[in-house]
């Protein structure tokens, strides 16, 4: 069988590729990996995660984040995820709860206290109480149990006793211990 020949196709003006220029967005780096918004700027950063990236492990707490389970870190401040419209978030760093873990798939220390603690009702609320405890270990490295009441998350499992007792598990540096 004889081999097949290629036949080139004349380039006409129908039929050229015309590069497009770069879209115009909002970069903002998300877990540690860049990515450009090109739609609605006032989209909330909550509904970017979920819907587009597909990082479901923020939920939606309401509107105005009443619940903390939307919560998120901007660069490395707790902050509720529909609360921020993508319009706001040029040039920021973002840090969801699947970022928390290290590249290797170990986990951070406070979600290994989570386990260690049985921190976990539903699991609705945890990834906010996850970042949450994040925020408040690196502005308190020993909070106090007033420290810990005063975070935003709702828990209605009643899993706040253990919650308390994970947080004071990882600032005493004994995540992952027996």
């Amino acid at each position: 069988m004889a081999p097949v020949q290629a036949q080139a196709v004349p380039v006409t003006s129908e039929n050229a590729i015309v590069p497009e220029k770069a879209r115009d967005g909002i970069d903002l780096e998300i877990n540690a990996e860049r990515y450009r918004h090109t739609g609605d700027p006032q989209m909330p950063l909550l509904w970017y995660l979920r819907d587009v990236l597909r990082l479901t492990g923020t939920k939606y707490a309401g509107m105005r984040g009443e619940t903390g389970a939307d919560l998120v870190l901007l660069n490395g401040k707790a902050v509720s995820a529909v609360a921020q419209p993508m319009a706001k978030l040029a040039g920021k760093s973002v840090t969801t709860v699947e970022g928390l873990a290290a590249n290797d798939g170990s986990l951070h220390p406070v979600q290994q206290a989570f386990i260690d603690e049985d921190a976990i009702g539903c699991g609705y609320c945890t990834p906010g109480w996850l970042i949450a405890a994040v925020d408040l270990l690196r502005r308190k490295p020993n909070p106090s149990d007033d420290d810990i009441d005063q975070l935003p998350n709702l828990c209605r499992c009643g899993c706040q006793t253990r919650v308390r007792r994970a947080i004071k598990r990882v600032a005493a540096g004994k995540a992952g211990q027996a």
